[in-house]
């Protein structure tokens, strides 16, 4: 099939992660749904090995970005990217659920923006 719809509860999901690459079949990038509860984080981490730069959007909640130790607060509707060989990671000091939509491709990727973009 040239083309797949999924609802992010529809997800295959390994603990909170909603699976959006594996369920959608994509091989261009990566992209996945996090939901973090209060007090929780995900895995502190860099891309150098894999040399990838990541791209975090906040969807719900009001997490925490962590940038080479450096707390960056964010609300729902923050982007960030961060370059492969900076620490990261995002928690949520807050008292509410937040969920996290993350996308990461090297930066070799060959990726070409269209002229209006």
């Amino acid at each position: 099939m040239s083309y797949r719809l999924s609802r992010t509860e529809d997800c295959e999901s390994t603990g909170n992660w909603r699976l959006v690459r594996r369920t959608l079949g994509m091989r261009a990038f990566g992209v996945n749904v996090v939901d973090i509860a209060p007090g929780e984080q995900i895995p502190e981490h860099d891309e150098l090995a894999r040399d990838q730069e990541e791209l975090f959007y906040v969807v719900d909640g009001e997490p925490t970005l962590v940038i080479d130790g450096e707390p960056h607060p964010a609300a729902a509707g923050t982007f960030a990217r961060v370059d492969p060989e900076h620490s990261r990671t995002v928690r949520n000091d807050g008292a509410e659920p937040a969920r996290m939509l993350i996308a990461s491709a090297p930066r070799s990727s060959g990726y070409e923006p269209m002229e209006w973009a």
